[in-house]
This record gives C-alpha cells, structure tokens and sequence, in this order.
C-alpha cells in the first residue's frame, strides 16, 4: 500500500478472461473500495503470470514479478520488473532489466520488497538450495543494485520479505514443520 491508501494486490479472479493477476483499490475503513486491474503491466498472454506486486511508498513505481509457467503449473522462470505511474496507468519501464541486472538471475526470483527511498530491496531467490531472502542497495533510485546479498540470519525454508514503516524490522514468512509461520529479524 502507498501513502495515499492505493492498495495493490494479486488474484486470479479474471486471469481466465484478461491473463491479469495485479489488483489495486483504495484502502480506508478496514476495507478495500473501487477495485480493478492495474492497467499497462500484464503482457496479457495465457501462462505469463505477475505476481507479488509491490508499490513504493509513493505510490509511482510498481515492483512486480513477471513469471512463465510450465503446463503442470510450475514456473519455468520468475523475474522482478517495475512499471511507472503515468496518470492513472503504469507503464513497464525500459531500464527494468538493466537496473535489476544483479537481482534477476538464472534461478526464481521474487517477493520484493523496497525501502521508502527504493535504495534497498529485499526479495526471495529460490534455487538448487531452497528459497533464501537476499538484500540489494544502490547509491540512489535511478542506478542499478549492487550484487545481492543473502541475509544470513534468515535460515530455513524463508521467503515474502517485507520492510516496517520504519525500515528497522523484515518481517518473513518460515516453513516450520508443516505450517508457515510470520518471523521478523530487526537491525541495530
């Protein structure tokens, strides 16, 4: 959710009809009001699904993940794109690939989550070793990230990292036996 209440979301609900998943409407009284899909970010092809849509605290610039699925459901490839206000529409932005450049590689990568300033992203990597929660930063939120870096306090089965207003607090989701359960790891 930004600061103005715009609430982004991921649902299926018209994905037979449209090929779109990412949802937004106005949060306000414990509730959702005026939803609809997000125009301009869906490439709108049956087995391209976005997913874990992430909005800066401004509210112009959606982080998103953009994934291919096999036949048997399971995602050949997940990568994290971003798209930019333009008025009340968003559009993919060409500099995506080169400014997550560190962050999308050969494995899935998604879930993320950015800092008010987008000069920090946390997100999920799921390869030969299971899924992990890496970290990234640049200098200011038109250059490229650095080369990520794993969270080695995070273990285990971890992914869906998300920051607390304050930026002090990653919140994450841990396979505990058989349920997942809701952890946080803080910073000094």
């Amino acid at each position: 959710m930004d600061r103005q209440g715009n609430f982004y979301f991921v649902s299926h609900r018209s994905n037979d009809q449209t090929a779109s998943t990412l949802y937004r409407g106005k949060f306000g009284d414990g509730g959702i009001t005026s939803v609809e899909l997000v125009p301009g970010v869906s490439l709108s092809k049956p087995g391209v699904v976005n997913f874990d849509a992430e909005i800066s605290a401004d509210g112009n610039t959606l982080y998103f993940v953009e994934s291919q699925f096999s036949l048997s459901g399971k995602p050949k490839s997940a990568r994290i794109l971003f798209a930019r206000r333009n008025a009340n529409t968003f559009l993919r932005d060409a500099a995506s690939g080169s400014i997550l450049k560190t962050i999308n590689t050969d494995a899935l990568n998604y879930a993320p989550a950015t800092s008010a300033s987008q000069c920090e992203i946390f997100f999920t990597r799921l390869d030969a070793h299971g899924p992990a929660i890496y970290r990234a930063k640049r200098a200011d939120a038109t250059q490229p990230f650095e080369n990520p870096a794993r969270v080695s306090t995070i273990t285990g089965f971890v992914e869906a990292p998300t920051l607390s207003p304050d930026e002090r607090s990653l919140y994450y989701h841990k396979k505990v036996g058989g349920p997942f359960v809701i952890s946080r790891v803080t910073r000094p």
